[in-house]
């Protein structure tokens, strides 16, 4: 029944990607499973993140179910869609009905969509990755799918206007390799492997990308370490504690 929505939402994203001339480069698609449960875990430097990450996933004729903020289900458009489509509301302050949400729908052999930095990354570098992705993993007994995206956050991504006109920006999708979530292994040392292995996708990521700034007032969506004038991590951080 859920597919009644869903089907319809991605034909309309594919639409919209047509429109604005979108440039995208998705590799890794393959190492999505075509059947069973498993926990698709991404950056997060977008608003728009997870129809990217849902995109990956197509070639493989999977439908991901994607976690998010509950606020996001009680807008009056997009709610209706996101129950329709049998994404997972999550509720900071009780996150536990959300979990045994997302268990129920690995178990059933769904893939669901995780980003474990919680939110989006304003540095444009990978924050510290909480733990969740791994503990369902391992008690849902599925694997782990790493993946990365570039250039999303210079459509739509926080403290910065939309970007939605025919602009050929190019996106940059790379999926990796399965990580077993073994049962009897600490699920801080797998959640250290998950980071390290986003790490190095979001890399190839960065190198493979095919555009860099074209002037000093285009450097906002480059992380500093890499010569953009997006805010560091400790500045970032620094700010959130005022």
């Amino acid at each position: 029944m859920a597919e009644l929505v869903y089907r319809p939402v991605v034909g309309l994203a594919l639409t919209l990607f047509k429109a604005w001339d979108l440039k995208i480069d998705c590799k890794g698609s393959e190492n999505i499973p075509r059947s069973g449960g498993a926990v698709l875990v991404s950056n997060h430097i977008s608003y728009l993140d997870f129809i990217f990450d849902g995109l990956a996933a197509l070639p493989q004729k999977r439908l991901v179910r994607f976690m998010a903020k509950e606020s996001v289900f009680r807008h009056k458009i997009s709610g209706p869609l996101m129950r329709g489509m049998k994404h997972i509301p999550v509720d900071r302050k009780n996150g536990e009905a959300a979990y045994q949400h997302a268990l129920e729908s690995l178990r059933a052999g769904e893939i669901v969509g995780v980003f474990p930095e919680a939110t989006i990354s304003q540095s444009f570098t990978l924050k510290s990755f909480k733990s969740g992705a791994a503990r369902m993993a391992q008690e849902a007994g599925v694997p782990l799918i790493p993946m990365a995206l570039w250039g999303t956050q210079r459509l739509w991504t926080k403290g910065h206007p939309r970007n939605f006109k025919r602009s050929h920006t190019p996106i940059t999708i790379r999926v990796g390799e399965a990580i077993e979530a073994s049962k009897d292994k600490y699920a801080g040392a797998i959640t250290r492997q998950l980071r390290e292995r986003c790490q190095e996708l979001l890399e190839a990521a960065q190198r493979a990308y095919p555009v860099r700034p074209k002037d000093a007032n285009d450097t906002w969506w480059m992380p500093a370490h890499l010569g953009g004038t997006a805010p560091t991590p400790e500045e970032v951080r620094a700010a959130e504690a005022r």
